[in-house]
């Protein structure tokens, strides 16, 4: 059984050793937070896109289908109750403006969202969250290794056949 950095369980490890394995660590730690917060950004832009692609649509069909659902819909409400053609034409206006308010508004919402997301922040956060724990954190003392002579030719035979 060895510890993480390849050494034998219960040997001693230097303090370069000891650097080594937290400066590792810590650089991984910052790599996985700087990828959540790509993921967070892609996420948003995501929610920004699709806000814009739905607010293109809205304003597409606004324009585009005005003169041809207009005219099929007046001269149908014209057909089916016998009204002044002028109010089925502004009737058929109303409808489509009301579709595309309904668009328009899933639109904002979406972007709205989008705006009030706090990935990044949320990320920084944390970061300095974990700065301020490096910063406060302080090594363990270790126990004074007991002199060679303390110790029973037993247990000092054990742990060179445990290294080896």
């Amino acid at each position: 059984m060895s510890a993480p950095d390849g050494s034998p369980v219960g040997a001693e490890r230097s303090i370069g050793q000891l650097f080594a394995a937290a400066t590792t660590e810590l650089s991984a730690l910052v790599h996985d937070e700087i990828a959540l917060a790509k993921a967070q950004l892609r996420q948003d832009a995501k929610r920004i896109g699709a806000g814009g692609v739905l607010g293109a649509l809205a304003a597409a069909l606004f324009l585009f289908s005005l003169p041809m659902l207009n005219f099929a819909l007046a001269y149908g409400i014209h057909t089916w109750t016998g009204w002044n053609l002028a109010l089925c034409f502004l009737l058929s206006f109303l409808a489509n403006v009301l579709v595309a308010g309904v668009l328009g508004l899933i639109a904002w919402v979406l972007t709205k969202k989008a705006r009030k997301s706090k990935g990044p922040q949320k990320v920084a956060a944390s970061m300095k969250e974990t700065a301020g724990v490096l910063q406060k954190a302080k090594p363990h003392p270790r126990p004074e290794p007991r002199a060679l002579e303390d110790r029973s030719p037993a247990a000092i035979e054990a742990v060179a056949r445990s290294s080896s």
